[in-house]
């Protein structure tokens, strides 16, 4: 599973599209009045403005090199503050394994970079923006967060445990192989790493390779397309 396109509402285009283009130096893909995209790595990156209310925000994070991750982290600190949970500035998953470090943008999205040492590459070139591989994970936020583990499984993406999804609580990391990009599925009121921000439904699209399109509509319903 790759997720080749990402899009997210948002309220602050403007600021968004200054700080991603301007601050870190994403290039810019494409834009429009309403939306502007920007590439990372094999992946592309929307944010919209049309149909938006209220102040939508939202979890991804992107993959970097293997190799990278305290360079990254470096990188990251000259351009923007980077989040803290219990006083550290990244966070060790010994369990994946991975390295990660978070930071919020302009609309409130809680951004992570994250070296995942078994999935990610390694690259020799001096870590910028161009050295992040793709979109590794995307928060999806439901109602029932079991029946939509359900919805993906048959379409053969599972949670990373092989255990079907039963708690709305629970982050579950959805995947149909293990290359280090994950649909990360959860109900409502969970806090975010690195944030004092609950999980909240908002609208979302996701395209993935294989011509599926999958996300949250205007009224709150998970949807999958092209099947």
């Amino acid at each position: 599973m790759e997720i080749k396109r990402l899009t997210l509402q948002t309220d602050e285009l403007d600021r968004l599209k200054e700080f991603y283009t301007q601050c870190l130096g994403f290039p810019l893909y494409d834009e429009s009045r309403e939306s502007f995209q920007i590439k990372a790595g094999t992946s592309v990156l929307e944010f919209t403005e049309k149909d938006v209310k209220g102040k939508p925000y939202y979890h991804f994070a992107f993959n970097i090199p293997s190799n990278q991750f305290q360079e990254a982290k470096e990188w990251l600190k000259g351009k923007t503050e980077l989040l803290l949970e219990d006083g550290e500035d990244e966070a060790d998953f010994s369990f994946w394994p991975a390295h990660s470090c978070y930071f919020e943008d302009p609309a409130g999205n809680i951004v992570e970079l994250v070296a995942r040492y078994k999935e990610n590459p390694v690259s020799e070139s001096t870590f910028s923006v161009n050295n992040i591989l793709n979109i590794s994970e995307i928060g999806l936020v439901v109602q029932n967060a079991a029946r939509v583990g359900e919805q993906l499984a048959a379409i053969g993406i599972v949670d990373s445990e092989g255990e079907p999804v039963t708690n709305s609580s629970s982050l579950n990391f959805m995947q149909d192989h293990k290359n280090g990009v994950f649909i990360i599925l959860t109900g409502t009121g969970r806090r975010w790493l690195f944030s004092e921000k609950k999980s909240e439904i908002f609208p979302l699209t996701i395209t993935l390779d294989k011509e599926q399109v999958l996300g949250i509509n205007e009224k709150s319903e998970f949807f999958i397309e092209g099947l």
